[in-house]
């Protein structure tokens, strides 16, 4: 069974240079057909809005990467790869890399879990699910199998899922990387929370300059009548950062209370842990911004291979490697950051000395702007 859902148009896919200023957004609007042609790609993307509500909920995401070190080390790695995995410093491009796959099913070469966790009470009301990696590493994948990735709900059996719009697909710095999405609304709606697979993610295996990485992130929207009205806002893009300007993503026109609460998530690339520069800055009301930080992800190596977020018990993940090797997927508390409130807000990641790349950033913050 192949599935292919809703999307939220190509007009909502506009170049912008600097910050981007947030607009009203339209709903998921139809569907792809299950024999649609694949999605066209672009070397860069730049980011732009895809999905804004302002309704009582918040965001939540399940994410997980796509491959990992051999157990077996390579000539002269240290740590070896089993301390590696629960957390050594160390950068994909020192080992030999190979593909996660954690199902049974023979047919697919990798595969991975991770759980959407959801409040008791909550309707999803958007979901999107983001793929990439690289395609150049100790082999040369194509890219024909980069619109397409294989999902299981929970319980659930696999399915066929395509992007349903541009394709990020850029060769540089070493890499042949892309990211590509697609909107599972429907899927997500019906399935509810609960472990989802994803599976034949289009990534490399072995060892190069670039290294190896990949992963996938789903990000779900969800409405919850109990909790706070929210201004829940999600963008996406695809291309380098190795400039000082980095990528900044602006709301306006907000009512943040003082004190309120509210979370912010990134998706990024081939970030290496120890190397530092990368940060993810934070601001509200035009006030001097400051890093997002917290005890997994220092100021100054925002980008360094983890899959994390707040509170003492994350969302289960199979596996549940600690250091990711080249794949982000984080989410903050920007609790700290909201004391004094303010009518706008603004994210900025930057990464002008690591080879990364970014993908999708996500805001859910306190309002009372109806």
């Amino acid at each position: 069974m192949r599935i292919s859902l809703g999307s939220l148009g190509p007009t909502l896919r506009r170049a912008t240079a600097g910050v981007l200023a947030l607009a009203s957004l339209c709903a998921p609007d139809g569907a792809r057909a299950a024999d649609a042609p694949p999605a066209s790609e672009a070397e860069r993307l730049a980011f732009a809005p895809r999905y804004h509500a302002t309704q009582h909920g918040g965001i939540v995401r399940a994410a997980n990467t796509a491959i990992s070190c051999r157990a077996a080390p390579a000539a002269g790695a240290t740590p070896l790869c089993p301390a590696v995995r629960q957390g050594k410093t160390a950068v994909n491009s020192e080992f030999d890399m190979f593909y996660v796959d954690v199902d049974s099913d023979p047919n697919t070469y990798n595969s991975s879990r991770a759980e959407v966790r959801l409040p008791q009470g909550a309707q999803v009301s958007y979901a999107r699910l983001y793929w990439g990696g690289n395609l150049r590493v100790g082999e040369q994948k194509p890219s024909k199998d980069n619109g397409r990735v294989l999902i299981a709900e929970p319980g659930g059996q696999y399915k066929a899922v395509l992007a349903d719009t541009v394709v990020g697909h850029r060769v540089a710095q070493g890499a042949d990387a892309y990211q590509a999405s697609a909107d599972v609304t429907d899927l997500v709606r019906a399935a509810g929370q609960g472990l989802y697979t994803v599976a034949q993610l289009n990534v490399a295996m072995g060892r190069s300059a670039a290294g190896a990485w990949g992963g996938w992130t789903l990000v779900v929207s969800y409405e919850n009548p109990v909790e706070p009205l929210r201004d829940l806002s999600l963008w996406d893009g695809f291309d380098t950062l190795d400039s000082a300007a980095g990528k900044e993503l602006r709301l306006r026109g907000l009512d943040i209370p003082p004190n309120a609460s509210g979370r912010a998530g990134l998706v990024g690339y081939d970030g290496d842990r120890g190397r530092t520069g990368d940060s993810l800055m934070f601001s509200t009301g035009g006030r001097a911004s400051a890093p997002l930080t917290d005890p997994v992800n220092p100021s100054d190596d925002v980008l360094n291979s983890t899959i994390s977020e707040p509170g003492e018990a994350p969302a289960a993940r199979v596996p549940a490697y600690v250091n990711t090797l080249g794949y982000d997927s984080d989410v903050f508390d920007l609790g700290g950051g909201l004391r004094r409130g303010g009518d706008q807000l603004a994210v900025r990641l930057v990464s002008p000395r690591d080879a990364a790349w970014a993908g999708a950033l996500f805001v859910a913050v306190d309002t009372r702007k109806k």
